[in-house]
């Protein structure tokens, strides 16, 4: 019995590390029900909301969660049954942190600012729209309509008078931090600075191991199911087929609304799944390559490094347009800015001597420009961490 509470004890401890003190509650979004802005299961949307003070009270960052996406019925009712599909399984408190974090000594630029996570529960990037759902399934595709609810009800709770204003997200939400980019800034007023930034959210349309892409064929069963392509940028679905418009180097040249980009050159999940995703690699001969570059041969090396030239070509609308930030580290990793130790501590990521909370706030306030890429190795830079992914 001793043993036990001393074990309840020291889970207790852990949770308090873990959520912390300024641990931030869920806010379910009951209204949006009514309009038919739903999670897959049919649950209410969901976001953290903690409100700024002092000189940010009119600033607000609108941050989206990650989580990949779900391509076909299966999938996504696997989905449901998670906080990645329902509401009804999200933890009901989380701790700020990185971008979102709420100490001057960590965020100097944000932590006072109104800072929103948007939870994550459509599988599509906030872009489903389909109205009919099927019984058999009891899906509901309506990402786009949630993305709506909540920047509607951030705007009637005080984002209206906005002076300064980021959407934001990581991974899957960063992407919808690219997609919905310009028309948030179409939302907000006009005399406000609106800008957005994508956290591990450049996807390429690249070539995987086989020569072909696995991706477009995984992003255009996404879109296909979703009913995308109506939420998906016109200034892109107007030029090619909507599924080319899920990828970032099809929608950036497009974009008016200012974008910084924080990627690795050597993204973990892209290497995983855009270069050498396991329904490519019959027989297995990238399993431990992809998952630690240590471990891959020389010939696969040589490969990987061709995988950032695609990169380093996928970004040139970002780098050929000075109002556009781009922080690109030669790091095995996905997801840099969501804790404080990646986003601004001592041994977190750098570039040009810079960390990536300097670089994208100098950026945003205009205090300077930044456009810079690594060393080209995946083992140049001595300041990135071990893989990590922060959602």
């Amino acid at each position: 019995m001793e043993k036990l509470k001393q074990c309840w004890s020291s889970l207790l401890v852990l949770a308090v590390v873990v959520i912390g003190t300024g641990a931030v509650p869920i806010t379910y979004l009951q209204s949006a029900v009514a309009k038919g802005a739903v999670c897959l299961d049919g649950s209410a949307p969901a976001y953290h909301f903690d409100k700024g003070f002092g000189s940010g009270v009119n600033n607000w960052i609108v941050h989206m969660e990650g989580g990949g996406w779900c391509t076909d019925v299966a999938s996504c009712s696997a989905r449901k049954n998670t906080m990645k599909g329902s509401s009804k399984f999200m933890n009901k408190d989380f701790g700020f942190s990185g971008i979102l974090g709420g100490k001057q000594n960590t965020n100097p630029d944000f932590y006072n600012w109104n800072r929103i996570k948007v939870r994550y529960c459509d599988g599509s990037s906030f872009t489903s729209n389909v109205e009919a759902v099927n019984p058999a399934n009891k899906l509901f595709f309506r990402g786009a309509r949630v993305w709506r609810a909540v920047i509607d009800d951030l705007m009637a709770k005080g984002m209206k008078n906005a002076q300064n204003a980021i959407l934001s997200g990581c991974s899957a939400g960063a992407l919808a931090a690219i997609l919905h980019c310009d028309t948030f800034r179409a939302i907000l007023p006009h005399t406000a600075r609106v800008k957005c930034v994508s956290d591990a959210g450049y996807f390429i349309h690249g070539k995987d191991i086989s020569g072909g892409s696995y991706i477009q064929t995984y992003y255009s069963k996404v879109v296909a199911l979703h009913g995308s392509a109506k939420s998906l940028p016109v200034s892109c679905t107007s030029k090619m087929k909507p599924e080319l418009c899920f990828f970032p180097q099809n929608v950036v040249p497009y974009m008016r609304t200012p974008l910084f980009v924080i990627n690795a050159a050597f993204d973990s999940w892209q290497i995983k799944n855009v270069l050498a995703p396991t329904a490519v690699d019959k027989r297995k001969e990238w399993k431990n390559c992809k998952l630690d570059l240590k471990k891959c041969t020389a010939a696969q090396l040589k490969t990987v490094q061709g995988f950032r030239d695609q990169m380093m070509r996928a970004l040139s609308p970002v780098h050929s347009t000075p109002s556009r930030g781009l922080f690109l580290d030669s790091c095995h990793a996905h997801c840099q800015g969501g804790s404080a130790a990646s986003w601004s501590g001592a041994k977190g990521p750098q570039v040009a001597n810079s960390k990536i909370s300097q670089a994208v706030g100098n950026w945003f306030y205009g205090r300077s420009a930044f456009q810079k890429i690594d060393c080209p190795s995946p083992i140049c830079n001595p300041t990135c961490p071990a893989i990590s992914t922060d959602e």
